[in-house]
């Protein structure tokens, strides 16, 4: 489970916070505003493997936050076509 950090508090400790292995869920006043999921620090394990573990530890927190990967998908290509068609106008 991710620790749940306000933007103020990342920026006052955030060597600390990126030197932990916990998931950080950022907020920006009660609203989650990023997700930091640091690769494990296994020396066991090659990069490739490490981002893989960090890939399912994403998508367990945002199962955990109630998103799923065709909902994130269909915001993605809509944010993208809006983007086209600010860019055609």
């Amino acid at each position: 489970m991710a620790a749940r950090v306000g933007i103020r508090e990342l920026r006052a400790r955030l060597a600390s916070h990126l030197e932990s292995a916990t998931p950080i869920e950022v907020t920006r006043h009660g609203r989650t505003i990023g997700l930091y999921v640091p690769l494990p620090h296994d020396s066991g394990m090659n990069e490739r493997e490490r981002l893989l573990e960090a890939g399912r530890r994403m998508q367990a927190e945002l199962e955990r936050i109630g998103l799923d990967e065709e909902t994130l998908q269909s915001d993605f290509q809509s944010w993208r076509q809006r983007q086209r068609a600010d860019k055609n106008n």
